[in-house]
């Protein structure tokens, strides 16, 4: 093989790549450890612009007389939702047909039983080649796994990607642990219909914008989601008649994540100290946890365990239910929010004059164990760079050619109008250091976080206090057996 470096165009024998076109100006796709990202007016430079790429060669790879297989778990992160499975098979069914050196078999694994089949497949000698979408849960779980991509890419073409795309993900004791293909950034989801029902403005879409003069704050918007939030009998719950036994309509939700998130709103934390080793509950996630425990069971705006799974909300996709007016989420919830026709972004509300809008970065990785780890990378390289995956996916693209068609796409999807904007104005505010950063004893210790998320969203008459400083002392049993 020479020393060239492939280009995407290499690999791609269909013809025509559309849906590029100019990076946005000045944004970066950083990592949860890049905030230096200057986010710039983007639904105004969003032009459609169609490029057709000639393929050409550049470095010649002989054919193998038979195809290697290469296996590709899906399932530790987005990519099993019902939207999106078929858009995986047509890429995987086209990757096929358009090359003879590579059969790539996907297997698309539940996300609440994907962790645990894949450490049974790893233990029993039968793991896959490439593993993805994964974040910084999936890199945690499976630290010491992934092989180092940093060999393998030296042949491709990497200006391709957005400046400190790739730098977050090189761990210093296992390298280049994946190839990222996009960021997901948070805001506000709003029902816009429920807003107007009520008659009330809507969050603010501009970071120091001001909600009725006053700043976009978490008592603010408490104060909204109260206003927001419904009984049977059409009482709202600053109402002395409200009945929180039938509530119809919610105020605020976090959609789909664990306590960790929650408590971002509040600040960037994380239950292990600065040294590593020690277990702590940070005050203001203590504060965080008291917030919407309360709001869950004392004040009513948010729904508890056993509102979320019901049928009213929709077995737990509560924001797509229609019956909550805002839900805290990230960019990849467009896979999911279809049956809300009329629904927008806010801006995340400030705590104590901060705001901190927690991100999520994903990648596609290799196992160590492959026994192919050029072909993996082909394949990752090939996934990273594919605009129809990352479509599906939610992500805002790591490839800087990708980036304006991303919102392209966006919009023929969401003909309301959505404020872009809005969301990507996020990066401004990541989450330093991860909501999902490495505890020791990973596996462990996010499933005993999972318990605690599960007791503060189950039970009612909860001693707060006590079941965080049970919390504490279960991880620091947990971070010492590492």
């Amino acid at each position: 093989m020479t020393g060239k470096k492939l280009s995407r165009r290499d690999f791609l024998r269909a013809g025509a790549l559309t849906a590029a076109g100019a990076a946005l100006a000045g944004c970066a796709a950083p990592t949860p450890q890049t905030v230096t990202v200057e986010v710039t007016r983007v639904v105004e430079q969003v032009k459609e612009v169609e490029v057709t790429k000639e393929v050409q060669v550049l470095a010649t790879v002989p054919v193998a007389p038979e195809a290697t297989v290469i296996r590709w778990f899906i399932g530790l992160g987005t990519g099993t939702n019902p939207e999106q499975v078929p858009v995986q098979d047509e890429w995987v069914e086209r990757f096929n047909a358009q090359q003879d050196e590579i059969e790539l078999v996907h297997e698309v694994v539940p996300n609440d039983v994907a962790f645990d089949t894949l450490k049974t497949q790893i233990a029993a000698g039968d793991p896959p080649d490439i593993v993805g979408p994964t974040g910084r849960r999936g890199a945690n779980e499976f630290r010491g796994s992934w092989l180092d991509l940093d060999p393998y890419l030296k042949i491709y073409d990497l200006s391709i990607l957005s400046e400190g795309a790739i730098a977050g993900w090189r761990d210093p004791e296992q390298g280049l642990i994946g190839m990222p293909f996009g960021v997901f950034p948070s805001a506000l989801y709003i029902n816009r219909d429920l807003f107007d029902e009520a008659g009330l403005p809507y969050p603010p879409q501009k970071y120091g914008d001001k909600y009725e003069g006053e700043e976009w704050t978490i008592e603010k918007m408490t104060e909204v989601a109260l206003k927001l939030t419904v009984d049977a009998n059409g009482n709202d719950a600053t109402s002395p008649k409200f009945d929180p036994e039938n509530i119809v309509q919610f105020g605020y939700h976090h959609q789909w994540t664990d306590a960790r998130g929650w408590a971002t709103m509040f600040g960037a934390g994380n239950f292990v100290a600065e040294d590593g080793k020690t277990a702590v509950c940070p005050d203001h996630w203590r504060e965080a946890f008291h917030w919407y425990y309360d709001g869950m069971w004392k004040q009513y705006f948010a729904p508890n365990g056993p509102y979320q799974n019901s049928e009213l909300l929709a077995s737990g996709n509560c924001f797509n239910s229609g019956k909550v007016a805002m839900a805290h989420c990230h960019l990849w919830y467009t896979c999911c929010v279809g049956d809300v026709p009329n629904w927008d972004y806010g801006i995340i509300p400030s705590y104590k004059g901060k705001v901190t809008a927690k991100l999520h970065a994903d990648v596609i990785s290799a196992l160590k164990t492959t026994k192919n780890p050029e072909k993996a990378t082909r394949v990752i390289y090939e996934i990273v760079t594919a605009p129809q995956l990352i479509g599906v996916w939610g992500a805002f693209p790591s490839v800087i050619g990708l980036q304006a068609g991303f919102f392209i796409e966006k919009n023929k999807q969401f003909k309301q109008g959505v404020n872009w904007d809005t969301i990507m104005a996020g990066l401004n505010y990541v989450d330093v250091p991860n909501h999902e950063d490495y505890m020791p004893n990973f596996s462990q210790a996010d499933d005993r976080v999972k318990a605690f998320t599960s007791a503060l969203n189950d039970t009612p008459d909860l001693d707060v206090d006590a079941e965080i400083d049970k919390l504490v002392s279960d991880l620091q049993a947990i971070f010492k057996a590492a």
